[in-house]
């Protein structure tokens, strides 16, 4: 096993796995030698995904699915088990915008973020929690947001999605601890990925100029976070909430 290979046969389960960084950390865990689980709506983006993720020489499976879909979490959850045996990291990253402010925040917008960002995330563990608990080990990874640490104009329905996760990050890290299993989150800041194409030039401007480091995020940035704590080498951080914002906050 080289050392760049921190993955080494580990059963990752990647939610939203077929752009942005989702699609990055199925990369990255292919090249760190998991066996790679892309779930994503489209079947087109899921077949392409794999297709990427076998190029470099990992064993990789795809799911055309909803998260937010019960039935089809659990069966794509049991197909793997059956295939592999055992599940070792989720990362629950599949995750939506409906922005607006709060006075023109229709009921649909507020209900489809909160369903994808947060309830499809409860889903996603619950139905590995079993598994993970029965092995003694095992890695669940959420996507939360720098907004879901200080909110963000026009964003009532992400915010509280995101912070949301939080809650269950910690929860959980606590319930799951003393089985073995380590949960943590990761708060990314402006990443250029598809969910920002709908932002205007003149905001983006501004957005990089509030980053330290002026510039936005790559989706390889927080592929590579996400990596590190799938790893043995975050074998004590759990309950953690990771910010990876090139230090937009400080």
């Amino acid at each position: 096993m080289s050392a760049s290979q921190r993955l080494q046969n580990k059963v990752s389960i990647i939610t939203g796995a077929a752009q942005g960084i989702g699609l990055a950390t199925a990369l990255k865990f292919a090249a760190e030698g998991a066996i790679v689980v892309v779930c994503d709506l489209r079947q087109d983006g899921v077949d392409a995904a794999v297709a990427q993720c076998r190029a470099l020489g990992a064993q990789a499976l795809g799911f055309a699915l909803s998260v937010t879909e019960r039935a089809q979490v659990d069966a794509m959850v049991a197909e793997v088990k059956a295939r592999f045996g055992r599940v070792d990291v989720l990362v629950n990253n599949a995750g939506i915008t409906r922005d607006a402010r709060l006075q023109k925040m229709t009921e649909e917008q507020f209900d489809a973020v909160i369903d994808v960002n947060l309830r499809a995330v409860f889903h996603c563990a619950q139905a590995v929690a079993d598994t993970m608990v029965a092995q003694g080990a095992g890695v669940i990874l959420n996507a939360s947001s720098v907004v879901g640490i200080y909110g963000n104009f026009g964003q009532t329905n992400y915010a509280a999605s995101k912070f949301g996760v939080i809650g269950f990050t910690k929860t959980w890290s606590r319930e799951l601890g003393p089985k073995g299993v380590r949960v943590n989150a990761v708060a990314p800041g402006f990443i250029e990925t598809p969910i920002l194409a709908t932002i205007p030039d003149k905001v983006m401007d501004e957005m990089r100029a509030h980053v330290p480091l002026k510039r936005l995020g790559r989706p390889e940035e927080i592929a590579s976070v996400y990596a590190f704590l799938a790893s043995d080498e975050a074998s004590y951080v759990n309950g953690a909430v990771l910010e990876v914002s090139g230090g937009m906050t400080v």
